[in-house]
């Protein structure tokens, strides 16, 4: 049975049956997984943060012939510099843009002025604040569970959340640590309004990635992430293999000089090549489901779990 659609600020502003967008990944969130997302009823999202702005160009039109679904896009302020990307994204006619690595005061405006709506990804509430200031729509809340590109002082989700929902009224995306209905609805109980997957999608049958990183996260433990380059930009959530438990004591490296073998990791399967960029929800994965089933099964969750908490607390 289809879950029902969910109606809020969110699915108002995607033009989705559900809110939920799938995250930003670099190489990763392309034509093949964004269809599949914007095709189950949520948001597919085509990334910039790859710095490969010729392959984004031919992702995007493919994004044309594989659905008619609403997507969106990335744009990784700190890795498309000198690009005309902002023109390119208005150019697109989609309706939705996150921004992250960098201030969106560069782009808000042009944005907004061609009818886009802009989310701005934040890990603090100071960075959420600022982001605001800039007259930003909503805001991506990342709690520092999540894989990938992180703040050095990492901030949980369970913390964040109700602090950033406490000192304002937009809406609000939760990421980081969410996968299924049960976390959807803890984070809008915290404030959020919709969810971001990352991990859950990298690891969805449409993903690109190869099976052995698929299979990883499904054996992974809640245990089996570890948080790299804490005293320097950016730190990194990864998987925990030879390569990330060697650089785990060092305080400090060059991140980047880790990624050279990155389409060797992610699409060849060599875990070893690179950094695996993954979130602690691994450990709640157990099975390669595709981006459909995922979305229904979480929403389907979601309304469970209010029926559950209403049948047990309701008066």
């Amino acid at each position: 049975m289809t879950a029902q659609p969910l109606n809020n600020r969110i699915t108002d502003i995607l033009g989705t049956d559900y809110p939920i967008i799938q995250a930003p990944m670099g190489w990763i969130a392309r034509a093949q997984l964004a269809s599949a997302v914007s095709n189950a009823g949520g948001m597919g999202i085509i990334e910039t943060a790859s710095g490969e702005f010729d392959a984004i160009k031919e992702e995007v039109a493919k994004m044309r012939d594989l659905t008619d679904k609403p997507f969106g896009m990335n744009v990784a302020l700190s890795y498309v510099k000198g690009s005309n990307i902002i023109d390119f994204v208005i150019e697109q006619g989609i309706k939705f843009v996150t921004t992250s690595s960098g201030s969106p005061a560069v782009c808000t405006e042009a944005f907004q002025a061609a009818g886009i709506k802009v989310f701005h990804v934040v890990p603090t509430l100071d960075m959420a604040l600022k982001a605001l200031d800039c007259g930003v729509d909503g805001l991506v809340v990342e709690g520092g569970e999540g894989g990938g590109f992180k703040n050095p002082n990492p901030v949980s989700s369970m913390v964040l959340l109700p602090l950033v929902r406490s000192r304002t009224d937009v809406p609000i995306i939760a990421a980081g640590g969410m996968c299924d209905g049960l976390s959807m609805a803890g984070a809008f109980a915290m404030g959020a309004e919709g969810l971001q997957m990352g991990t859950r999608m990298l690891s969805c049958a449409e993903s690109p990635v190869h099976s052995n990183w698929k299979q990883a996260v499904v054996d992974a433990r809640e245990t089996d992430t570890v948080f790299l380059n804490q005293q320097s930009r950016p730190a990194l959530r990864a998987l925990r293999t030879e390569r990330t438990a060697e650089l785990l004591p060092l305080g400090a490296f060059n991140a980047m000089e880790h990624f050279a073998g990155v389409r060797e990791l992610y699409f060849g399967g060599d875990m070893e090549a690179a950094i695996p960029l993954s979130g602690q929800v691994v450990g709640r994965i157990d099975e390669v489901k595709s981006a459909h089933d995922i979305l229904q099964e979480t929403v389907s969750g979601f309304y469970r779990e209010l029926q559950r908490l209403q049948g047990q607390y309701g008066r």
